[in-house]
């Protein structure tokens, strides 16, 4: 095809391109697995006064049009690159003084690089140039094309196999990106979740965690355990309204508070109403509540003291007995309802031996028997914990199998939070 001359103001979209166009097709083929289909636009950046290159689109063997662009330099690429472009064609011989940044051959490259982030880029040179191709496709570029082997049907073919691959590469740095923030998340959230501080008591903890949330670690519900240096034992357990990330946030705002009042010397009513007091600042709306049970075990372990603010009482259980909950009939209200709520402490007799299970309402709201029956309730969990505690399991199993079993009554996954915290004492009846 004969060169024609190039259009003066250089830069319009229907400026001549010289490669040779592919002689008509005579019958429909299937593209390649893999290469886009349809029209794409092709942006050449290459300083030919001649302008070798003569056709203003490519047609290849699928029917698809690769319309081209053309500019001479670097400013009118970047002048040029609208998001309708999707494949950039760089010659390296381009214009030395667009190399003299540091001497750096590929100056010119690394430039689109930065301005066409989201671009596939091919690269234009001579055969003898091989090396420094090479080098550019290192750098970045999707491929390499040499001007002695060019013709419409290498062209357009290489376009739309770059396109593909850029598309890969970025899918394959999202989903990177993706398992990275995932990851970090993960640890975050592990992070949050409390260490028993139990160092010189004779009970033994263990703990079970479900949020209700997909793919979280952290839900609204909130617990923790530690020893005070009197040998006083606390727990604690809660359940802030809603299980999405404001509350887990919310959830473990409140439960480092506990911890630091319970350090601090507070209890019963003194520590929960400076818990509301923390609830009402941090909640982003007068709705949000939170419902709390504490429990202080005496050095002895044989008495325990119980505070209810809206939540489930413990559920107690003894050798040779069967599981009861703790009375519940003094509990004050939620946290953040009633602005100068009281919370009475009431003693309760534990015994020499015994299991103490705290839990949130999440494992008393699934159904009794499928989709459609009554709520489990607390009475049905008692009964199911004693057949548990029949078959001698305890610590995490026991939790582990309630759990599960609760799962399986509700005839699927809960929906709630759950978490349970199990404080066991071996001794004398």
């Amino acid at each position: 095809m004969t060169p024609r001359p190039r259009p003066s103001g250089g830069g319009k979209e229907t400026e001549p391109m010289p490669v040779p166009a592919p002689a008509p097709v005579q019958r429909q083929r299937v593209q390649p697995p893999g290469v886009p289909s349809g029209d794409l636009t092709l942006l050449l950046v290459e300083d030919d006064p001649a302008g070798t290159f003569t056709v203003p689109e490519l047609v290849d063997a699928a029917g698809g049009r690769v319309r081209i662009r053309t500019a001479r330099n670097l400013t009118e690429a970047e002048r040029l690159l609208t998001d309708d472009v999707h494949c950039v064609l760089l010659d390296l011989d381009l214009a030395a003084d667009t190399r003299r940044e540091a001497d750096d051959p590929l100056a010119a490259l690394r430039r689109v690089l930065e301005v066409a982030p989201r671009h596939a880029v091919l690269v234009l040179a001579t055969s003898e140039r091989a090396e420094l191709a090479a080098e550019a496709v290192r750098a970045g570029a999707q491929d390499r094309l040499f001007r002695e082997e060019l013709d419409g049907p290498l062209l357009s073919r290489a376009i739309r196999y770059a396109v593909e691959r850029k598309r890969a590469d970025s899918v394959q740095v999202k989903l990177a990106e993706s398992r990275l923030r995932a990851q970090e998340n993960a640890r975050l959230e592990r992070g949050l979740l409390p260490t028993p501080l139990l160092q010189g008591s004779d009970l033994r903890f263990a703990a079970r965690y479900r949020p209700g949330r997909q793919r979280a670690l952290l839900g609204g519900d909130f617990y923790d355990t530690v020893r005070t240096p009197d040998g006083t034992v606390h727990a604690m357990i809660g359940d802030v309204c809603g299980h999405g990330p404001d509350e887990a946030a919310l959830g473990v705002e409140l439960r480092i508070a506990w911890r630091a009042l319970t350090f601090a010397g507070l209890c019963g009513d003194e520590l929960l109403s400076t818990l509301q007091q923390v609830l009402e600042h941090e909640r982003e709306s007068e709705e949000i509540f939170a419902t709390l049970c504490t429990v202080d075990i005496a050095p002895d372990g044989r008495r325990a003291g119980l505070c209810l603010a809206g939540h489930p009482a413990p559920l107690v259980a003894r050798p040779g007995q069967g599981a009861r909950l703790l009375p519940y009939e003094d509990g004050g209200p939620a946290l953040g309802l009633l602005p100068r709520a009281r919370w009475p402490r009431r003693q309760v007799e534990l015994g020499g031996a015994w299991s103490l299970m705290m839990y949130t309402d999440g494992l008393i709201e699934g159904r009794s028997a499928g989709p459609g029956s009554p709520r489990l309730g607390q009475e049905g969990m008692v009964a199911m914990v004693d057949a548990l505690l029949g078959r001698e399991l305890g610590g995490e199993e026991l939790l582990e199998a309630a759990v599960a079993e609760v799962r399986t009554l509700n005839g699927g996954e809960l929906t709630d939070d759950v978490a349970v915290l199990l404080l066991d004492r071996a001794g004398r009846a």
